[in-house]
């Protein structure tokens, strides 16, 4: 009797290790993650939901049947690898490019990619060898733990009950799961969401007739030229997160009124004036690349997928349409760092991120680099050289300030030289700014305070340090987030459109503009539509804008 139990015991303790060693590696390669934005891989402590489901399939399988076949093995094997290949994708784009991978564009910019990573030619080939052995040996590693489990689950006397508790054990495991608990304690982020997303682009993308069918035609660029413009350098600034809330909330407006006051005047001293209107983000509290896209491609890009889809066409641009009417194009980018290839679909001649415009001074926050700092390298750079002597810019500028948490905001300076140089900000200063408190429950006044201090540098700058002839166009890419905006709140966002040349400006308000910093009027239309807006702002005087709106 003992001699039996011991043999029992000792089964029991072979199929334990010969199943749990074989889960193990298999829920390791599908829910590793990446090792702080590099390109190797990390376990993490969670369970492949696409594994303890393929279990439960496997387990009745074999109860029923007495074993798993070798093509039944070989399948589980080759979309274990699928599945892990997808899943690494996955997470180490997004720790290194901030954004889910997309097969199809990533795949045709590769070299790209390499080039920027001063990758040689022979490390980019011993690289595609070693992700092909990487590859074979998931695969081979897959198989085998699949052998193991099946022979495990097919050993004779526990299969009926170990198929029964199994699929009950991991089923109710699963179903509260999904039902209440937050999953994110044991199961891993499921990769078939990947796998299904990547088939969805590729079948638009590459099926005839796809985009141009799925996409919102574009603006007709090619029958617009630039002579309104006379040759002025045109800064299009996308404001982060401001939004009609700063002008529908009755508190926000109130407490705004003096630093638009001020900027108002700031603008005339510089012999300006600006018209605004309003317009939809094509998104909400965040995904700002949605709204550049739309305005600087002039298609509709509300549908995430179509701004995927957009950036895998040749599509015309505002930037090439400046670009090939004499303008240098210039993506101005403090908050940029790390690698964007795709902004290549844009056409810009520069793009100047947080790692190559220069700033010197200390570090302010995640972002690093004030906005008005960003501003005086950006004018010492490209701006100001006299318009005469140098070809005119078309430059896009994203701020940062008014990004949530709206903190560390940092103070403004007087001597704007003083932005250039290593003690651009004291460490006091920066130690000040790190140590005021990030309030979530209660964040309306710190994001007043980042408008307010936007407001203050941007007129400064336009009062008497930027060119004559500069046109700024500043525009919100989006609404903040809800604690700020409001529960249903609009999508609408501000457009200042400010210049000297009033001439210009009569145009505008010919196509909708108000005279002022306060667009009350209701935005008519999505931020893709502004794009052919300035393209008849913009184009001769022979052409009559109020009729052409029409």
């Amino acid at each position: 009797m003992k001699a039996r139990e011991r043999e029992a015991s000792t089964g029991w303790a072979v199929w334990l290790l010969r199943f749990g060693v074989a889960f193990v590696i298999l829920n390791a390669l599908l829910t590793l993650d990446n090792l702080d934005g590099t390109l190797w891989p990390r376990p993490t402590p969670r369970l492949s939901f696409e594994l303890c489901m393929a279990v439960l399939v496997l387990m009745p399988w074999v109860a029923l049947r007495g074993r798993a076949g070798a093509g039944v093995l070989r399948a589980l094997a080759a979309i274990t690898t699928v599945w892990a290949t997808a899943r690494y994708l996955d997470v180490t784009v997004r720790a290194v490019f901030g954004r889910p991978v997309n097969l199809y564009w990533d795949g045709r910019h590769v070299a790209e990619l390499l080039r920027m990573g001063d990758v040689a030619g022979w490390q980019a080939g011993l690289g595609a060898v070693a992700a092909i052995v990487v590859i074979w040996l998931v695969d081979a590693v897959a198989h085998r733990c699949w052998q193991s489990m099946a022979r495990a689950l097919a050993w004779p006397p526990p299969r009926p009950a170990v198929g029964l508790a199994g699929v009950l054990l991991l089923a109710s495991f699963a179903v509260h799961g999904w039902n209440g608990l937050d999953t994110r304690w044991f199961f891993s982020i499921p990769v078939a969401p990947t796998i299904a997303r990547q088939a969805a682009l590729l079948s638009r993308q590459l099926l005839p007739g796809q985009v141009a069918s799925q996409l919102s035609a574009s603006p007709a660029f090619e029958a617009t030229d630039l002579v309104s413009l006379h040759g002025a350098d045109v800064l299009l600034i996308f404001a982060e997160s401001y939004g009609v809330c700063t002008l529908d909330d009755p508190r926000q407006a109130a407490q705004l009124a003096p630093a638009r006051a001020q900027f108002a005047e700031a603008l005339k001293d510089g012999g300006r004036q600006v018209v605004s209107a309003r317009f939809r983000s094509p998104t909400y509290g965040g995904g700002s690349w949605l709204a550049h896209a739309a305005l600087l491609s002039g298609v509709d890009t509300r549908d995430p997928g179509d701004y995927e889809l957009l950036l895998s066409t040749d599509r015309p641009t505002l930037v090439r349409h400046f670009r090939q009417h004499g303008y240098r194009t210039v993506n101005w980018m403090p908050g940029l760092q790390r690698p964007w290839p795709e902004g290549s679909f844009y056409g810009f001649d520069r793009y100047a991120d947080a790692n190559s415009m220069g700033y010197r001074g200390p570090s302010f926050g995640y972002w690093h680099i004030p906005d008005q700092a960003s501003m005086a390298l950006l004018q010492a750079q490209e701006l100001a050289a006299p318009a005469g002597q140098r070809p005119p810019r078309f430059i896009v500028f994203p701020t940062l300030a008014s990004h949530a948490p709206f903190r560390p905001l940092a103070p403004y300076v007087a001597d704007w030289a003083r932005l250039l140089r290593d003690d651009a900000y004291t460490s006091e200063q920066a130690a000040e700014a790190e140590a005021e408190p990030v309030s979530w429950l209660e964040p309306v006044p710190a994001y007043v305070a980042s408008l307010r201090y936007t407001f203050r540098w941007l007129g400064d700058y336009l009062a008497g340090r930027a060119p004559a002839k500069l046109l700024t166009i500043v525009i919100g890419d989006h609404q903040p987030l809800a604690s700020v905006s409001g529960k249903d709140a609009s999508w609408e966002v501000p457009v200042h459109i400010i210049s000297a040349d009033t001439a210009l400006l009569q145009r505008f308000e010919a196509l909708g503009f108000t005279p002022g910093l306060l667009p009350m009027q209701p935005a008519t239309a999505g931020m893709q539509a502004l794009a052919p807006l300035l393209l008849r702002a913009f184009d001769g005087p022979a052409r009559d804008p109020a009729s052409a709106a029409e």
